[in-house]
């Protein structure tokens, strides 16, 4: 123990290295826990209004986050810097992407709070939400872990995990998306100018008021 502490006093990177692996294993079981927590209390809610099925949902995405990881953990598609400093800013850039993405995801979570559901679902009692999270972003839960996955990229400098989630998982976001906002602008009348004034997955650069 005090060989290794030594080291790290020795190599600080190390403990660097050490430091960025806790934040992206912290911030991914906090999001795992929440979808877990809904999961949990919300997927035999009852009073369904409206339903439509889709093939993108917690089962597929967390499917895409296992292909993420083997990527990831392989070390296929990893980019080799030839400047350490380099490496550091990107790794640094990418845990503040996590970060961001983690909290946007648990506050996102919290206001949604019952709305939550695994297919697409308008409840009886659905409230339309554009405060919190949604006030700068329509779908926050969406947006969050797609920032997530992009930031991971950047951390672990792999250029494949980067493209799979620019090229497969956003594109499956989108879709998922889009449906759920047919069924929102048909229950909610005053969704269509929501969707025109705030951003689907990146807050738009003038945010008028609602």
């Amino acid at each position: 123990m005090f060989l290794y502490l030594k080291n790290l006093i020795i190599m600080p990177d190390i403990l660097f290295y050490f430091i960025a692996e806790l934040i992206v294993v912290i911030c991914v079981l906090l999001v795992l826990g929440a979808v877990l927590i809904d999961f949990i209390e919300f997927q035999s809610r009852k009073h369904v209004k409206k339903e439509k099925k889709s093939i993108v949902e917690t089962g597929t995405m967390l499917l895409f986050f296992g292909f993420f990881y083997f990527l990831i953990s392989s070390g296929i598609g990893r980019f080799v810097f030839d400047f350490f400093y380099l490496r550091i800013s990107f790794i640094m850039l990418g845990l503040l992407i996590l970060i961001i993405g983690c909290y946007t995801n648990i506050v996102g979570r919290l206001k949604l709070g019952r709305n939550w559901s695994n297919q697409i679902k308008i409840y009886a009692d659905h409230v339309f939400i554009s405060d919190g999270a949604y006030k700068y972003i329509r779908h926050p839960l969406y947006a969050s872990i797609i920032w997530m996955f992009f930031g991971a990229s950047l951390v672990y400098g792999n250029y494949l995990a980067f493209l799979a989630n620019a090229l497969i998982f956003v594109p499956f976001m989108y879709y998922r998306a889009k449906q759920e906002e047919v069924l929102l602008v048909q229950e909610f009348s005053n969704y269509k100018k929501y969707q025109s004034l705030v951003g689907m997955f990146f807050p738009k650069l003038i945010n008028k008021k609602i």
